[in-house]
């Protein structure tokens, strides 16, 4: 499996957990997420009224200067870990 594979089947795995992950994991999948199919955040950081909005924005740009690929294969260790393999 190429690792564009893999992310997507770790993408239909993660819904299928029986556990919801915690606030950071859910945080580190969001970041991974989106530097793996979008890249380095480019947006501007959300207002202090926007709690959720910053933390997934904050979470994000620690990812600033990752490769693609780099995330896609984080994310998937991340979904494994989660899954419990």
């Amino acid at each position: 499996m190429t690792t564009s594979e893999k992310f997507e089947d770790a993408q239909r795995r993660v819904k299928t957990l029986t556990q919801s992950p915690g606030t950071d994991h859910l945080l580190e999948l969001y970041a991974l997420y989106k530097q793996g199919t979008v890249g380095d955040i480019d947006d501007k950081r959300p207002g202090m009224l926007d709690v959720k909005g910053r933390a997934k924005y904050d979470a994000w740009a620690k990812k600033k200067g990752s490769s693609k690929e780099q995330a896609m294969e984080s994310y998937v260790v991340l979904v494994d870990k989660l899954a419990g393999k």
